[in-house]
């Protein structure tokens, strides 16, 4: 009896073709809430330092002065605590994941503070 439900089974997996995707090329289906990577819309951003204090690897620093928020992608565990505190909800996880890298990989976001009108210029 065993042999013919692992015949069954041989003959479905040979039909089939591979289960598992080549990741780079081909992108797999995401779903709405796949935590992926961490995006920011800097020009809400008040550089509290909030999510850099609640993030447990240290992957996220901030710099109020020169009004820069970087993270370091190969750090970050996707765990969503600096989305939860951010007190003005600049920060959100979304569904795509960071691209595969050999090095370390730090984006770093900067905010424009431009003074001048365009008519100025």
């Amino acid at each position: 009896m065993s042999i013919l439900r692992m015949t069954k089974t041989l003959i479905k997996n040979l039909f089939h073709g591979p289960f598992t995707v080549s990741y780079p090329i081909e992108k797999k289906e995401t779903f709405d809430r796949t935590r992926g990577s961490i995006g920011i819309s800097i020009d809400d951003c008040i550089f509290c330092g909030m999510c850099e204090r609640r993030c447990p690897t240290n992957a996220i620093h901030t710099d109020k002065a020169r009004t820069s928020w970087s993270i370091e992608r190969l750090k970050c565990i996707q765990c969503g605590y600096c989305t939860e505190v951010c007190p003005k909800k600049c920060l959100m996880m979304e569904n795509h994941y960071t691209e595969p890298s050999f090095g370390n990989v730090r984006d770093v976001h900067v905010k424009c503070t431009n003074t001048q009108s365009p008519s100025e210029s």
